[in-house]
């Protein structure tokens, strides 16, 4: 277990120094990757792949997903070679439509719950280091994120909940993924700056807020990084 003096330390590192310094200290390989295959994702995604080549990358198959985005995810799955984990919700669209209704409409934040959070939450259950693509500029909810937090899961199970790029901004994200040519989802070119389900997405209207264009304005967050917590 990384101590709390450590993680102050690592909060100094650099990304890929973050990343290195959490594999060595935690001890094992036990970890996987959040990834909605966001420009964020494809960054710490490429760093990891140096040291974990076959890390578990966990898609949240919601459903609604832009059809760009399926695309996308299965590209880089075959041309990357990545051990894509789909992470399923309970329930197909059709059964939750039929017994709920549109709930990204009238529900969103069940919606996400169910599609989301739920699946997520049960998928983190096997690993102890869990690696995202967070950083504090994306929303005023991220302000005081740290690059190494221990999360406590619905379960009681604490996982280490590892960013290594918190403190980067969108220029740094655009210039690393143009200095080694990553791809990146085309939603990007269409003036979208936070992308996620489908009905839940558009461009945003205020530019310094990227999430201010996901869930029509009515929130900010899914879930995912808000339901487990932070016991540091």
């Amino acid at each position: 277990m990384i101590t709390t003096d450590h993680i102050e330390t690592i909060e100094g590192h650099d990304a890929e120094a973050v990343i290195r310094a959490v594999i060595a200290e935690a001890q094992t390989d036990s970890a996987c990757l959040t990834c909605s295959f966001q420009a964020e994702d494809m960054i710490v995604l490429h760093l990891l792949r140096d040291y974990l080549p076959k890390i578990p990358v966990l898609f949240l198959e919601t459903g609604y997903h832009f059809a760009d985005t399926y695309q996308f995810r299965d590209r880089m799955t075959t041309e990357w070679g990545l051990n894509l984990i789909n992470a399923m919700p309970q329930r197909t669209v059709q059964e939750q439509e039929a017994e709920f209704g549109i709930l990204y409409r009238n529900e969103p934040a069940k919606c996400c719950q169910l599609r989301k959070v739920a699946p997520l939450m049960s998928s983190l259950e096997p690993f102890e280091i869990w690696f995202t693509g967070l950083r504090r500029e994306q929303s005023p909810t991220r302000k005081n994120l740290k690059k190494v937090e221990h999360h406590r899961l619905p379960s009681g199970k604490t996982v280490l909940k590892v960013s290594p790029l918190a403190n980067w901004t969108w220029a740094q994200v655009w210039e690393y993924t143009g200095k080694h040519g990553l791809s990146y989802l085309p939603q990007y070119d269409q003036g979208y700056a936070s992308i996620g389900c489908e009905p839940c997405t558009a461009i945003p209207d205020d530019p310094s807020n990227p999430r201010s264009g996901r869930w029509s304005g009515k929130k900010l967050e899914c879930g995912i990084h808000t339901f487990s917590e932070k016991t540091d």
